[in-house]
């Protein structure tokens, strides 16, 4: 997140909260299905939903992903959704226009932890209690309860499988100084708040040096987008890539590339948030949509390789420890950290 927070923050302060016309108003629905059973608050808001009869989903998760879960979803409870994608950035900014407006069309948004943060300080979103929560890691449901944790995008370092040995892996960062891997590394160019975390974990003078190091030594290769990067590692370009979403490798592993997917510790991960509009026009729906998310799309979402937050769902990183990012401290550290990752990294890589 770049500039777009901090153009935003002033004209954020000016939104405010304006029941959508004919809608029944969150908090209240949510009172009334706060002491039923898992089986009657289901059968309540589907009720209500059917009413309503449509969903619509502000997201930025990759477009095949969330209308496989947009599609299950429809299939299970006959509920027709609208699906609105764009970059996390852009996702923030449109609601926070049409809310600013006075237009309330987004139901639920589903969005990086740290744009997820920024739509609870300004407001927009409606604390939510459900059920499933306590199917969840602990790290998943902030303290306010205004979105969700549904997934972790943990960062993972991948390789290809023509061009790298297994046993000639990196165990630890510091291993990269090696020589063999000069020409041969590759880093997305915008994940600051990945590398400042990381460094932070390393110890902030010890963790400048090494990377400075490593850039000197053996050069980097800084690719924007995280899809981009995987896809160069797949096809060899970039032989061991050190930011990829937890997923992506795994997909198109899947469909026959010759990559793998491994972790050198310390393993960095921020949430996938879901939340609901304060102004949902559609509020049975989107509560119907939550508790999915939390239940049958935990399975889903796990099928497409994903880190999921559930417990009770089975992943190969289940019992990995990850050092989550805390997206209240994204927010506020974005600027300092992108001229740190530009000066240690970007501007170095070759």
């Amino acid at each position: 997140m770049r500039k777009t927070w901090l153009c935003l923050a002033a004209a954020l302060t000016a939104v405010g909260i304006v029941t959508a016309a004919g809608a029944q108003p969150v908090p209240q629905i949510l009172s009334n299905v706060a002491t039923l059973s898992a089986a009657e608050r289901e059968r309540v808001l589907l009720e209500g939903a059917k009413k309503e009869g449509s969903l619509t989903i502000y997201e930025s998760m990759a477009a095949d992903d969330m209308q496989m879960l947009a599609d299950a979803f429809s299939k299970k409870y006959g509920i027709k959704t609208k699906v609105w994608r764009a970059g996390s950035e852009a996702v923030l900014q449109k609601v926070v226009t049409e809310s600013r407006a006075n237009r309330f069309e987004a139901d639920v948004v589903e969005n990086n932890a740290p744009e997820m943060e920024a739509l609870h300080r300004e407001k927009l979103l409606q604390p939510v209690t459900s059920p499933m929560q306590a199917e969840l890691i602990p790290e998943a449901v902030p303290a306010h309860k205004e979105w969700v944790g549904t997934a972790i995008d943990l960062f993972v370092q991948a390789y290809n499988t023509q061009r790298v040995k297994k046993e000639d892996l990196p165990t630890s960062y510091r291993d990269l100084l090696d020589p063999k891997w000069k020409g041969r590394l590759g880093i997305e160019a915008e994940d600051h708040h990945w590398f400042a975390t990381l460094v932070d974990q390393l110890g902030t003078e010890e963790g400048t040096r090494l990377f400075k190091e490593i850039v000197a030594t053996n050069g980097i290769s800084v690719r924007k987008g995280h899809s981009l990067l995987t896809n160069l590692t797949a096809s060899g370009e970039v032989p061991l890539s050190l930011t990829n979403y937890v997923n992506r490798p795994a997909q198109i592993k899947q469909k026959g590339a010759p990559i793998e997917a491994f972790l050198i510790q310390p393993a960095i991960g921020q949430f996938r948030g879901l939340g609901v509009t304060r102004n949902s026009p559609h509020p049975h729906a989107a509560l119907l949509f939550y508790d999915f998310m939390l239940s049958d799309g935990q399975r889903v979402m796990r099928d497409r390789h994903y880190v999921v937050s559930a417990t009770t769902v089975d992943s190969p990183y289940k019992n990995v420890k990850i050092v989550f990012m805390d997206p209240g401290r994204v927010l506020d550290k974005t600027q300092e950290w992108i001229k740190f990752y530009d000066e240690v990294v970007v501007r170095r890589g070759k």
